[in-house]
């Protein structure tokens, strides 16, 4: 979890925040010998080691099944850009992760994906006033090769739309398994 601590030098208070992760390679590993769909749950339910990008940005997964995955981020002034309001990554980065875990659960042993395409529609600006946002994230449409999913980025405080995006993956064979 992160730590947050204020420093106030007089004119203005500085803030600082500590996070911390495991190195997600053997995790990445891990992740080959599992179904998607198996993968995802074991994350949403603290079994392996969370995304260092869940980790610094704040996200959770909180629900899963074949191809949906909802997640949750409490956007905070950490997540500002310098015009006061939250910066427009962490809702892409939020839409790129749930859609491409939409896509993972679909995947059997031994695949992997890619964002090859993420497309996002930012509709209300996001600040920390805003609460919790809940990323609803489903598979549209999973070929062999192309899969897209789209999401919808809800706020759970007053049940408003902040953004929508879609993301194309690109699925792909692992090395591994090519041997």
């Amino acid at each position: 979890m992160p730590n947050e601590n204020t420093i106030s030098d007089g004119a203005a208070t500085m803030r600082s925040r500590t996070v911390n992760w495991v190195d997600p390679r053997p995790t990445a590993k891990q992740a080959l010998s599992m179904t998607g769909l198996d993968y995802i749950r074991a994350s949403r339910d603290n079994e392996v080691p969370k995304a260092p990008m869940a980790a610094t940005l704040g996200f959770e997964i909180t629900e899963v099944d074949e191809g949906r995955v909802v997640f949750t981020c409490t956007p905070g002034e950490h997540h500002y850009n310098n015009i006061g309001i939250v910066h427009g990554g962490l809702v892409s980065a939020l839409i790129d992760s749930a859609t491409g875990c939409a896509v993972h659960t679909t995947l059997p042993k031994g695949t992997g994906y890619s964002t090859i395409n993420l497309s996002v529609d930012m509709l209300r600006p996001v600040t920390d006033a805003t609460g919790t946002l809940r990323v609803e994230a489903s598979v549209v449409n999973r070929g062999s090769r192309i899969a897209i999913a789209s999401a919808d980025v809800i706020g759970d405080k007053d049940g408003k739309r902040y953004a929508r995006g879609q993301t194309t993956c690109l699925i792909f064979v692992t090395e591994a398994d090519r041997r």
